[in-house]
């Protein structure tokens, strides 16, 4: 820990484990340190970044929290959910981590060495996922060491809890909008604020994750897969069995997200080593968790 908290304090990059996926972390105060994140996951600038923080207080200090964003702070941090509010300009964030955005996506995450690295530092953190932009997410650190091997300093807290990115609401105006699909459902956030949530089109990236194409293997992904045709290598689920791996057989979709990532690298690689050209998964109800998975495999199939 005491040389990631010297790396960030001196203008690197760490890479850390959330309970969501592995990010790429900087100060993100500091715009030389927050470009490197862009040069080294070829990252496309207008793709905000978003910001780590240890309590709400820290938040409140660079985004403009209304009462719906205090409603679902007091209620989901920490944990797998990023609030986009209004930016303060006072705050001091880099404009290239907002993607020279007005609003600033903002997240206390749940795991404890993020938390430390954070408190440790006395710095917001800006990170996105710690991969190669576009690729399979990172769950464990040895997926975050194949994308860069020694450029990036990594600090290993196992496998991700949940395997999926944080679920984004838009809360900087009085309508709140789902803006990326993540564990918690948009049902459960409605329920919470007793309030319907529209669903963001993709047409403006005002957040992480609403490019087309993301999430996405080597090889081709092909969805609701029941068998498989010439030339493919199958990821079952539930019943469907149509390959070696199964998100998982007894129709979990928890299950199903912590492994979806981390699967998919697996037969990414085997189809490569064995001359597959596509990767078919298997049907995943669209309900529940499993829209946050049907929307990352939708994009991975792109």
């Amino acid at each position: 820990m005491l040389k990631a908290i010297s790396i960030i304090n001196s203008g690197g990059i760490v890479a850390f484990p959330t309970e969501t996926v592995y990010g790429l972390g900087a100060d993100a105060t500091n715009e030389s340190a927050c470009s490197k994140i862009y040069k080294l996951k070829s990252r496309p600038n207008n793709n905000p970044i978003i910001v780590h923080v240890a309590s709400v207080e820290e938040a409140r200090k660079i985004g403009e929290f209304n009462e719906l964003a205090e409603i679902l702070a007091s209620k989901l941090w920490p944990g797998p959910i990023t609030l986009v509010v209004k930016y303060k300009e006072s705050s001091g964030i880099c404009k290239n981590v907002r993607a020279g955005l007005g609003t600033i996506g903002l997240r206390i995450p749940a795991n404890e060495i993020a938390l430390q690295l954070i408190r440790q530092t006395g710095k917001a953190i800006a990170a996105p996922s710690a991969n190669i932009s576009n690729y399979v997410s990172p769950t464990e650190a040895k997926h975050v060491l194949e994308a860069f091997g020694s450029e990036v300093h990594v600090l290993d807290g196992g496998k991700s809890t949940y395997g999926l990115e944080s679920t984004i609401i838009d809360v900087s105006t009085a309508r709140p909008r789902l803006l990326r699909f993540g564990f918690i459902t948009p049902e459960s956030i409605s329920k919470l604020i007793d309030m319907d949530i529209e669903i963001a089109s993709n047409s403006e990236i005002i957040a992480p994750g609403m490019m087309k194409k993301h999430y996405s293997p080597h090889v081709k992904l092909r969805m609701n897969a029941t068998s498989l045709k010439v030339g493919e290598i199958g990821l079952g689920f539930g019943e469907i069995d149509i390959g070696e791996l199964n998100l998982s057989k007894d129709g979990d979709l928890v299950e199903a997200a912590s492994n979806i990532y981390s699967m998919i690298r697996i037969l990414d690689n085997n189809a490569k080593k064995e001359g597959f050209h596509t990767i078919a998964v298997a049907p995943v109800p669209n309900i529940s968790i499993g829209l946050a998975i049907n929307d990352k495999l939708s994009r991975a199939s792109v």
